[in-house]
């Protein structure tokens, strides 16, 4: 059952190729009260870039941000992305512990 309080809230998703870059950008969009929390970690990423299949190590990027931020965090990442094509994606959050929710909107 959907949360009408946590569809107010989205996890914002992008990867990176270092993490001092992961680093930078969570950081940034902390500093910009775009985001409550940034989690990131090394994966493997494979995929289709340019007409070829690729393998990268990356950084994962998932942060917590409010679906009224998402425009001003999705340019601000956009804009200090040091991809040529960033991923930035959103998912909606459908439930949450209302004490983290709250925290989380306290938080940006």
């Amino acid at each position: 059952m959907s949360d009408p309080v946590a569809r107010d809230f989205l996890l914002l998703q992008t990867t990176c190729a270092s993490e001092e870059d992961a680093t930078r950008l969570a950081d940034g969009l902390i500093a910009a009260h775009l985001a409550a929390c940034v989690q990131y970690w090394p994966i493997n990423s494979r995929f289709r870039w340019q007409g070829r299949v690729s393998e990268a190590r990356e950084w994962l990027l998932v942060a917590k941000v409010r679906q009224a931020d998402y425009p001003a965090a999705e340019a601000w990442l956009l804009g200090h992305h040091p991809y040529e094509l960033p991923e930035c994606i959103a998912v909606r959050v459908d439930a949450g512990a209302p004490a983290f929710l709250a925290w989380w909107q306290s938080a940006i």
